[in-house]
């Protein structure tokens, strides 16, 4: 799946992913490749990109929206930072 994380400043993350878990306004949840279509809303919290099933990277976002469409998401966000574990 592709994986698009975008600010309104930049494009912080694109790449093939495994995943993406997401904190949504009304409790976190996971897309997964070949995801059906969705959009939702996020609030803020901690992203979790699944690079692949042994490897992520972790952004906290802070509001925005998530698109899923033909196996591809689209986040949109209004600020992220990259972070450790």
């Amino acid at each position: 799946m592709l994986l698009e994380v975008l600010t309104p400043e930049r494009k912080l993350y694109t790449g093939e992913v495994y995943g993406v878990q997401l904190p949504g306004i009304d409790g976190s949840f996971e897309i997964l490749d070949k995801h059906a279509p969705l959009i939702a809303a996020l609030g803020n919290g901690k992203m979790k990109v699944l690079k692949d099933k042994n490897h992520s990277e972790f952004f906290t976002i802070s509001g925005g929206f998530v698109e899923v469409l033909r196996n591809k998401a689209t986040v949109l966000v209004e600020g992220a930072v990259a972070v450790d574990k």
